[in-house]
């Protein structure tokens, strides 16, 4: 019998291995940092674009980011905004990197409807930019668990002091 994480990531990596793409708001919203999509192809990869721009998702246990476990920031691919610190990572074993918590003002939400039930998708604050998704069977102190796309995201370690 599945769990029900094991039925999401099922139906989540079904998804990506189907080009889905989520039923957003975000496409609609002015953000600060706004480009054609001619502009941010010159700008991001094509598997970049696919998550950052159309709302795709990469497939479990394909990023280098899942497994980085050391000091840093881990900011926006589309903007360099920073989002997340790697003091709020942890494993989810869901094969994307997970944090209990964003950065302030680093993420807005909204609602998509992409496998049949709301799920909260997360995006940049400042581009836009698809993230990934929230769900609140993640670890104390929030509860929260902030799946993300390892794609969408750039990892920079803490310079030694």
């Amino acid at each position: 019998m599945f769990s029900r994480r094991q039925f999401g990531l099922a139906l989540t990596s079904l998804t990506a291995l189907l080009g889905g793409r989520a039923g957003a708001a975000s496409g609609k919203k002015s953000f600060e940092i706004t480009k054609t999509d001619e502009e941010w192809k010159k700008l991001l990869t094509p598997e970049q674009f696919y998550v950052l721009r159309k709302h795709g998702t990469e497939r479990a246990f394909t990023s280098p980011l899942d497994k980085t476990y050391v000091d840093g920031m881990y900011s926006c691919a589309g903007c360099d905004l920073p989002l997340f610190s790697s003091t709020t990572k942890y494993d989810s074993k869901t094969g994307w990197p997970s944090f209990w918590q964003p950065l302030d003002n680093a993420v807005g939400t909204t609602t998509d409807y992409l496998i049949g039930y709301p799920r909260t998708e997360v995006h940049c604050r400042r581009c836009g930019g698809h993230l990934g998704h929230v769900f609140p069977d993640g670890p104390k102190p929030t509860g929260q668990r902030y799946c993300m796309n390892g794609i969408a995201m750039k990892f920079v370690p803490k310079a030694a002091s």
